[in-house]
């Protein structure tokens, strides 16, 4: 690929991941594409990217290859590989000749031979202390990642890492919100009980709030579903 072409397919890919910040994406097809476009970019035969799972789990997310995520995953059962060093660890892990790391990891070495790779560059998916997983990098010849190619790497591993935490941000915020939602409903249901059983009963709202509290504690239910039954006429206290 000529370097003006180059240049233009890397800023294509740094604006789509810039704009998964503002705009609403699929963090699945967003790492896929930026897979299929480390292809091109970094003269890669596969690439593919391993993912904590919010169960603290490594797995494959995205993958260019069938024969790249065999790989990943041979390494995932294993437990041990480039690619898993450097999502664990948060630091480069490059193996310019895949026959030298056989003593290293000689599961990972016969798989990556098996499957025709003779290099893999694994680069941290990372922000400050926190890394979420590795963007890989397999070729079929051996050598070295050079300087140039190993900083552009970086740095879209840097904003897919950085969108991949706005969207956990953005769901937790959602879920905090659908909570606190259901938290006001609950109490104007249960101040709308109140005010039914007081009116009811002849007495004051203190009271009424103990009877049913005390209700719920001693069918060990919930204070909002004791409420929401005496509005609805299905409890009588």
């Amino acid at each position: 690929m000529t370097e003006p072409t180059r240049e233009l397919q890397l800023l294509g890919t740094f604006v789509a991941l810039a704009d998964s910040l503002v705009d609403d994406f699929d963090v699945v097809d967003l790492l896929q594409r930026l897979v299929d476009e480390c292809i091109s970019l970094f003269d890669a035969s596969a690439a593919g990217i391993l993912l904590l799972s919010p169960s603290g789990e490594l797995e494959v997310i995205a993958s260019t290859s069938e024969r790249s995520e065999l790989v990943e995953l041979m390494q995932l059962r294993a437990g041990a590989g480039p690619c898993v060093e450097a999502a664990t660890t948060g630091e480069v892990v490059s193996v310019d000749d895949i026959d030298q790391i056989s003593d290293r990891w000689p599961a990972f070495a016969a798989d990556a031979r098996a499957s025709g790779f003779s290099s893999i560059h694994a680069i941290p998916l990372r922000l400050r202390n926190s890394t979420l997983g590795s963007l890989n990098l397999l070729r079929d010849e051996p050598g070295a990642l050079d300087a140039a190619d190993a900083a552009a790497a970086q740095a879209l591993a840097d904003i897919a890492t950085i969108t991949i935490l706005q969207q956990r941000l953005v769901e937790e915020s959602a879920i905090a919100q659908a909570q606190l939602q259901r938290a006001l409903y609950s109490r104007v249901v249960i101040e709308q009980a109140k005010g039914y059983l007081a009116q009811r009963q002849n007495i004051d709202m203190d009271e009424a709030f103990a009877r049913i509290r005390s209700h719920a504690r001693s069918t060990q239910s919930r204070i909002s579903v004791v409420a929401a039954d005496i509005v609805a006429g299905r409890l009588v206290l």
